[in-house]
């Protein structure tokens, strides 16, 4: 069965509970961060903390994948305002193609001015709205470099409620293993 701990609890426990990042060194994780190309604005010139966002973007998107692959995504809730980001998101971006995300549709200056204040209604709201956070372009894939873009945590949850409610991530959990492709039909 699903051998993963806790999942009832808090998004930041089951983060706790996952160490994935024993088997990467700091400068793995530091270069990790610049091939995602993590925007400047969000940490100034430390490198400590750009380490620091690296490691726990990747953390997070670890136990999020492991939670996709071993929980019907569309029996999760990923936050307490899972009901109002998902109307929000609909209302806003209804005609997002959510299954493979298009960076442009985040990262140009006409997609910034849409996504702006979409987000800043979940401050307060939703903890840690604004962290970065490493989003898959493809559902049907797994966390590569080709296949992530960073986003803010409220991107993430909007696009990734909204792929959990209308089926998109259970391919990855029907798959079990992602990287086992079954070929018995």
């Amino acid at each position: 069965g699903p051998r993963m701990r806790g999942v009832g609890g808090s998004m930041a426990a089951r983060e706790k509970s996952v160490a994935g990042l024993s088997s990467l060194g700091p400068s793995d994780v530091v270069a990790a961060a610049q091939a995602l190309s993590l925007p400047a604005e969000l940490y100034g010139n430390d490198p400590n903390i750009e380490m620091i966002w690296a490691m726990k973007a990747y953390q997070h998107a670890e136990v999020y994948f492991n939670l996709i692959s071993s929980v019907d995504p569309r029996l999760l809730k990923l936050t307490k305002a899972d009901d109002l980001i998902y109307k929000e998101f609909k209302t806003s971006f209804g005609d997002l193609k959510i299954n493979v995300v298009d960076p442009e549709e985040l990262k140009s200056e006409q997609a910034k001015e849409k996504w702006r204040p979409f987000c800043m209604k979940f401050d307060g709201v939703v903890e840690d709205f604004n962290y970065g956070t490493l989003l898959r372009l493809d559902c049907t894939r797994d966390y590569t470099e080709a296949n992530t873009i960073f986003a803010t945590r409220i991107q993430f949850y909007a696009i990734e409620i909204a792929r959990n409610r209308e089926g998109y991530n259970s391919q990855i959990f029907n798959s079990g293993k992602p990287a086992v492709k079954d070929t018995s039909g």
